[in-house]
């Protein structure tokens, strides 16, 4: 009797487990697929998709759309500005979150409270736009600067409060103690202690930073009117919204070639895949520790 009850339980488990997993499989699919189709169209032939539409099996292959981007040079600018100011920003933005969030972490730092009261206040309330664009353009001289790209979204008060969080769950106040009674001063404990338990959650929170700058377009729209700053989203916007300006660029002095040769629904999948191919490159550096600074903590013992 028991046994046969036990064989049913393992009968539920069975069959249960076996939906999860193909609930699972089934939602990858759904966000592989806009990915798989995106790059396939982009090495389909214009025409074809103008008459039959997108298609994972498109009748004729074709690398005009890739062609068409990469001769403009603008791209390749883009590129660049993207990189540095995606690079630089995380690096600034994840060294002043720390160094926001490890006091924080500290229940002996004697102004911890209000200091955690001012981030948590500022997710609740801001000036507004206008206040924000004066601010940007009239005090920190930030209209068509570099800076612009990522100062004035260097610190997110929540990814504070997570690094907080994950800092004081991981890094137990008796180890600082007892590197205290060791000789380590508080300098040494934050870079040599603090900084490597805290690994985990850093990488989370850069790789949030980084996709964030990556795919920042608004800061460039609000604050940058000089095209060799644009980054790649924003570009990617710019194009989007008028292809002539971009054929012109391309297609100076080159006779007997219209606007309506130009691979315009290929080339902007094309410019798609050349926008998320570096990030879905990165991402794997950073999947260890984003799925442990996800977890970790979750569990108390």
């Amino acid at each position: 009797m028991q046994e046969r009850f036990h064989g049913k339980n393992r009968r539920k488990r069975m069959i249960s487990r076996l939906f999860l997993h193909l609930f699972f499989i089934i939602l990858c699919l759904l966000f592989v697929y806009p990915v798989l189709l995106t790059i396939i169209v982009s090495f389909t032939d214009n025409t074809t998709v103008i008459y039959n539409g997108f298609s994972m099996f498109p009748e004729k292959w074709s690398l005009d759309s890739y062609r068409f981007a990469l001769k403009n040079h603008g791209i390749f600018n883009a590129y660049k500005v993207t990189i540095l100011s995606s690079v630089i920003g995380t690096v600034l933005a994840v060294l002043v979150m720390f160094l926001y969030a490890y006091p924080l972490s500290r229940k002996d730092f004697k102004h911890r409270k209000a200091f955690t009261f001012f981030a948590y206040f500022s997710t609740y309330l801001s000036g507004g736009l206008v206040p924000w664009y004066i601010m940007c353009t009239q005090i920190l001289h930030l209209r068509n600067n570099f800076l612009a790209l990522f100062l004035p979204h260097l610190v997110t008060p929540m990814y504070i409060i997570i690094l907080r969080t994950f800092i004081s769950s991981n890094v137990p106040i008796e180890m600082i103690e007892a590197a205290k009674i060791d000789g380590a001063n508080e300098y040494r404990i934050l870079w040599k202690l603090v900084l490597a338990l805290a690994k985990p959650g850093i990488a989370t929170i850069a790789l949030f930073k980084l996709l964030g700058f990556w795919n920042d377009y608004y800061l460039p729209m609000m604050l940058v009117t000089d095209s060799s700053l644009y980054n790649l989203q924003y570009y990617l916007q710019v194009m989007f919204e008028n292809v002539q300006i971009l054929a012109e660029d391309i297609l100076t002095g080159v006779a007997g070639i219209s606007v309506a040769d130009i691979p315009t629904e290929t080339t902007r999948m094309a410019m798609c895949v050349l926008t998320m191919g570096p990030i879905l490159v990165v991402y794997p550096f950073f999947q260890k520790y984003f799925v442990k600074g996800l977890t970790v903590g979750s569990i108390k013992g």
